[in-house]
């Protein structure tokens, strides 16, 4: 299983625009790459960046 490095603010923001893109596309607002929401919706979800990984980027609170 992958480790967690998505944080709070992040996941929210995340989730927010996945849901609003997803919004759009759905009721034709904007062209069909609003479905690409899904992607900051399902990492916002699961808490996983593939790209975060990559970059070695971690906006999960440091626990001491």
């Amino acid at each position: 299983m992958m480790q967690k490095n998505v944080g709070g603010l992040d996941k929210i923001v995340r989730v927010s625009a996945g849901v609003v893109l997803i919004a759009f596309a759905v009721l034709d607002v904007i062209a069909p790459w609003g479905w690409l929401g899904v992607i900051p919706l399902l990492t916002g979800v699961v808490g996983v960046c593939p790209l975060y990984s990559l970059l070695g980027i971690n906006s999960c609170r440091v626990s001491k």
